[in-house]
């Protein structure tokens, strides 16, 4: 039990780090996308800096995603790297289809895994709503 809680605990430390860069290059990626293309002058434009925030919120659930897959997989907690992604994702994304699981020595890292995707996604949701306010289509006073 120890051991998952160490490993388990590392490896949220290190996917949190990811996204806090992460948001922090993505910030700064799009307010110079958005003031180089001028996007903040039409609604359609808007979108589309919103699809550029969409997509980079998306890569760094990837990544995030892999960290835990690879993890696993080092662990020996599972036979190959596409099961090994297969089951990070639908545990990472909170779904857990149960179709594949993990032997009984790992189960707790798994739910780590579970609860730390479930806050970054939240994070994200969070992130998302705010850029949606600030450089998105929707606009505080207009929209809400």
């Amino acid at each position: 039990m120890l051991l998952n809680l160490t490993i388990g605990t590392l490896v949220i430390a290190l996917t949190v780090l990811v996204h806090t860069l992460g948001l922090v290059a993505l910030s700064r990626a799009m307010a110079a996308v958005i003031r180089g293309l001028k996007l903040g002058r039409h609604a359609l434009a808007r979108s589309f800096s919103m699809l550029g925030t969409v997509l980079g919120l998306f890569a760094l659930h990837t990544i995030e995603i892999w960290l835990w897959a690879f993890a696993y997989l080092l662990l020996g907690a599972h036979q190959s790297f596409e099961e090994a992604l297969y089951f990070s994702t639908s545990t990472f994304s909170t779904v857990g289809y149960g179709d594949v699981v993990l032997q009984q020595e790992w189960r707790l890292l798994g739910a780590l895994e579970g609860i730390g995707g479930f806050i970054l996604i939240g994070w994200s949701t969070a992130y998302l709503v705010a850029a949606s306010t600030r450089h998105g289509p929707f606009r505080i006073g207009v929209h809400f």
